[in-house]
């Protein structure tokens, strides 16, 4: 069935939490594992009806963030699913205690009973009305620059539309259009800083409430932190302090010699790494996912049956168009047991990554789409950005299919931007700990910390004639720091692991595509770190490892 036919209705949550209250009386009331197990089949159904309805809702406000009807139904989703998680760690709090656990923990995995321990420290009734407000302010924010108009060359341009012009290999043009996007930001300014200052001070009531000193906490919790902590972490980020920067300093300096240019590069500089502009793809959208089609057919018999059922059945919304949320993400429909890709294409080499990235993403989940039990669909977050970041590299062999005579181009790019952005995640992160631990911090400096933080991370960048990037604003395009706090160290885990890969497929590229397909298929049966041991891949947080993999890699800049 194509997305566009499936049917929406909206869930009835007084029928819902009737549902639930009677599957808590029956866990009180089961006499036998084997009973409680039967019980947790119904929890499933519920919860698939729950998320199927939901995540229709909102892909197609996303879609269109103008349409009235998927307006309503996201606002009534932004009331209604706190509600919902609380109903869920009610149900797995009593399996949790229940008598008959060891029989459930054979059946569901260790793994998952960890996380029903941390859901319970996160989640609490007296947060509901602030997981409510939470989620209309990101929404609120994920609308205003949705609804961007940026005027430039006598036109207007949404955001993602705005891309090929920062991109344009004219100097003018180039910084033309940086500037007017700027201006937009600088010109929202204050309601970006409004939305972003409720979200700190909610959050931290929010930690409070639950009696920790601050929102770090709860926030570690929230992301499903199960085998490492906010120690392993800040080692993370140390090491890539110490031995990614220089790397990525260099890397800059290469490229403000190839194009002529001096260092530190002028931000609108280094958007583009090439004097003649940056590799594009050919074709329009429909010949550029008919080349993806060609690379899955020929990278495994999985991943062919997997590309062309997302073709075949529509599931995939690639194109910018007016009111459409901006970037791009992966979700699925557990009812139709199916994933989403979701997409803005505007021309630039972002498309290809979309069609390799998010296609990485939907790739695990259909592999495990029929998977028993539920809880092992789905890994934590850095392990599901081992899927998409690593798939970025399995796909290089055919990349000349969208960019012909400029693969090589194409691929250098990708690896040295692949390399530089560790720095740039890293320092999200590190920014989301100090705006966390000091909630008092005024919107003037957080923007200071910001601009504090890319003299450390990011020295090779001049921000001069953008006020709104040099007064430290750039991290207000950033939607995960308004949306999903403590998210995007995840990527750059997973960026190292994806490094490995890279390694390891330039050796052995069937060695490294086994290691990946069965870390794709333990899923979420094992632990991060375990994952990485079974497949032969070294820990991110341990002493050496990021100091070794950028050696080597360094070797092939």
């Amino acid at each position: 069935m194509k997305f566009t036919e499936f049917p929406y209705e909206r869930i009835d949550f007084d029928k819902l939490k009737a549902d639930f209250l009677e599957l808590c009386e029956g866990v009180d009331k089961a006499q036998s594992g084997e009973e409680l197990f039967a019980l947790h089949q119904k929890y499933y159904k519920l919860v698939d009806d729950v998320m199927t309805e939901s995540v229709i809702a909102s892909i197609r406000n996303d879609i269109d963030m103008t349409d009235p009807f998927y307006e309503k139904e996201r606002a009534f989703y932004d009331a209604n699913m706190p509600i919902f998680r609380n109903l869920l760690v009610d149900y797995q709090m009593r399996v949790y205690h229940s008598p008959h656990r060891a029989y459930m923990e054979e059946k569901l995995g260790h793994v998952a009973f960890k996380n029903m321990e941390l859901a319970q420290k996160a989640v609490d009734i007296s947060l509901i009305p602030l997981m409510q407000k939470e989620n209309e302010l990101t929404t609120a924010y994920e609308k205003l620059l949705a609804g961007a108009q940026i005027p430039f060359e006598g036109k207007i341009y949404t955001i993602s539309q705005m891309s090929p012009f920062k991109n344009d290999k004219d100097d003018a043009r180039r910084l033309a259009a940086w500037k007017a996007e700027g201006q937009w930001y600088k010109d929202n300014q204050g309601e970006l800083d409004r939305l972003y200052d409720k979200l700190v001070h909610l959050r931290d009531q929010m930690g409070k409430k639950l009696g920790y000193k601050d929102f770090t906490e709860l926030g570690y919790y929230r992301m499903r932190r199960n085998c490492y902590d906010k120690q392993d972490v800040q080692k993370f980020r140390e090491a890539v302090q110490k031995y990614v920067v220089p790397v990525a300093a260099k890397i800059y300096e290469r490229q403000a010699e190839r194009l002529g240019k001096s260092y530190p590069l002028s931000y609108a500089d280094a958007a583009i790494e090439f004097r003649s502009g940056n590799p594009k793809p050919k074709g329009n959208p429909d010949e550029i996912v008919a080349s993806g089609k060609k690379f899955y057919d020929w990278l495994s018999p999985e991943t062919s049956e997997f590309f062309n059922h997302m073709i075949d059945d529509e599931l995939m919304d690639l194109l910018s168009t007016k009111g459409k949320q901006g970037g791009g993400y992966c979700t699925s429909f557990q009812d139709y047991k199916t994933p989403f890709i979701f997409a803005n294409f505007n021309g630039t080499q972002h498309d290809i990554e979309v069609i390799t990235h998010e296609a990485g993403h939907a790739f695990a989940a259909y592999l495990n789409r029929n998977r028993v039990p539920f809880e092992c669909i789905w890994p934590s977050l850095e392990a599901c950005e081992v899927h998409s970041m690593s798939m970025e590299f399995f796909t290089e062999p055919w990349m000349d299919l969208f960019f012909g005579d400029r693969a090589k181009d194409y691929l250098s790019m990708h690896f040295e931007e692949f390399l530089m952005f560790i720095p740039y995640g890293t320092m999200v992160d590190e920014f989301q700990n100090i705006v966390y631990k000091n909630p008092k911090m005024t919107p003037k400096e957080r923007k200071l910390l910001w601009r504090t933080l890319e003299q450390e991370y990011k020295p090779h960048l001049d921000y001069a004639d953008n006020a709104f990037m040099e007064e430290g604003g750039f991290w207000q395009k950033q939607h995960h720091i308004y949306d999903l706090p403590y998210y995007y160290i995840d990527y750059c885990i997973a960026g190292i692991n994806a490094l490995q890969y890279k390694a390891w497929m330039d050796k052995d590229f069937q060695g490294a595509w086994k290691s990946y397909m069965d870390f794709s298929k333990y899923s979420a049966s094992l632990f991060f770190t375990e994952l990485e041991e079974k497949v032969g891949l070294m820990n991110p947080f341990k002493e050496g490892t990021i100091k070794k993999i950028v050696e080597d890699l360094e070797k092939n800049l």
